[in-house]
């Protein structure tokens, strides 16, 4: 099935801003990624309507009305209000972002939060497709859970669901899990980052115009290209955070009984160190019987899974369906 005009959709992260368009079949024709503009408050919404003009395939005042609809996902929570909330974007509390976008676009606007949009995106093209019961489980700086079931979003009274960051994996508390949450102190990236930061051979160091020596940042891709050329403390820092994550995926099948669970985000790019542990880990704890049933895989989709989510909901909000 396909719509007589494409879609327009961005996914807008905390330092990075990434739009599309996209056909009706999910098709990606166009994208264009840049960094965030932080500078004001509202900088990120002009620049995702400076970024629409530079992607319009027309030109003149109407340009934008070559699209059918756009969609856009955002990294935190949208309110049945139609306010986003993302705390990683400065001033972003209560912004209308849908209708800022929406008038200045001249089309429909659908706004989702970035975990949401990822299960929609694996759904409709991803490892989910055909499916009605999916889990995405995005891991990176964060951890964030899109909970797809009998076909439609998990969402919850105040639109919270699918804040797996703050599953209680372990007991007791440090200053991180009480700001971020118990999983995501223990096993999203920058937990990673840290653990290693504290083994020397991990940390690099760089001369400065004084001639001293000064410890340079680890990232949890440090980690991971330390752990492929067989730093055998790497590989161990990736392991526990594998068993971590396969507790909570187990908690999550035990939960909702998903046909599929989708492991996407950042550190999906690691993979290779931490699935097959990770996928044993839930296996051998959650629901038996869910267990023979459920499938749990990495996604194929990476990032074109917010887009496609979102396109998506765009999709569906000009009219169209499969």
């Amino acid at each position: 099935m396909t719509v007589a005009r494409s879609l327009f959709v961005a996914d807008l992260g905390g330092t990075k801003l990434t739009c599309a368009v996209v056909d009706g079949a999910g098709k990606i024709l166009a994208r264009h990624t840049e960094r965030v503009d932080t500078s004001t408050t509202l900088a990120p919404v002009n620049q995702i309507c400076q970024t629409a003009a530079v992607l319009a395939p027309s030109k003149g005042p109407r340009r934008q009305s070559s699209w059918a609809a756009a969609g856009v996902a955002v990294p935190g929570l949208v309110r049945r209000t139609g306010t986003v909330w993302a705390p990683n974007l400065a001033g972003w509390d209560h912004v209308p972002l849908g209708r800022l976008l929406g008038k200045r676009l001249r089309i429909p606007v659908v706004v989702e939060s970035d975990r949401n949009a990822a299960v929609l995106g694996e759904a409709w093209q991803g490892a989910g497709r055909r499916k009605t019961d999916v889990i995405a489980l995005v891991v990176g700086t964060g951890i964030g859970a899109g909970i797809l079931s009998g076909g439609q979003l998990i969402r919850g009274a105040h639109e919270l669901s699918g804040c797996a960051g703050w599953m209680a994996i372990a007991e007791g508390e440090t200053e991180i899990s009480r700001r971020v949450g118990s999983l995501e102190a223990l096993a999203a990236g920058p937990a990673i980052a840290k653990a290693a930061s504290r083994l020397a051979m991990l940390t690099p160091k760089a001369r400065t115009a004084s001639g001293r020596s000064r410890k340079l940042l680890v990232s949890a891709l440090d980690v991971a290209e330390a752990a492929r050329r067989g730093n055998r403390q790497a590989k161990q820092i990736f392991h526990r955070a594998a068993h971590i994550l396969g507790l909570a995926v187990a908690n999550l099948i035990s939960m909702f009984d998903p046909e599929v669970v989708v492991i996407g985000g950042g550190l999906a790019g690691a993979s290779d160190l931490f699935f097959d542990t990770l996928r044993r880990t839930a296996l051998e704890h959650c629901q038996p019987l869910a267990a023979r049933r459920v499938r749990i895989c990495v996604s194929q989709l990476g990032p074109d899974a917010n887009l496609l989510g979102a396109a998506r909901l765009a999709l569906l909000a000009s009219g169209g369906s499969e």
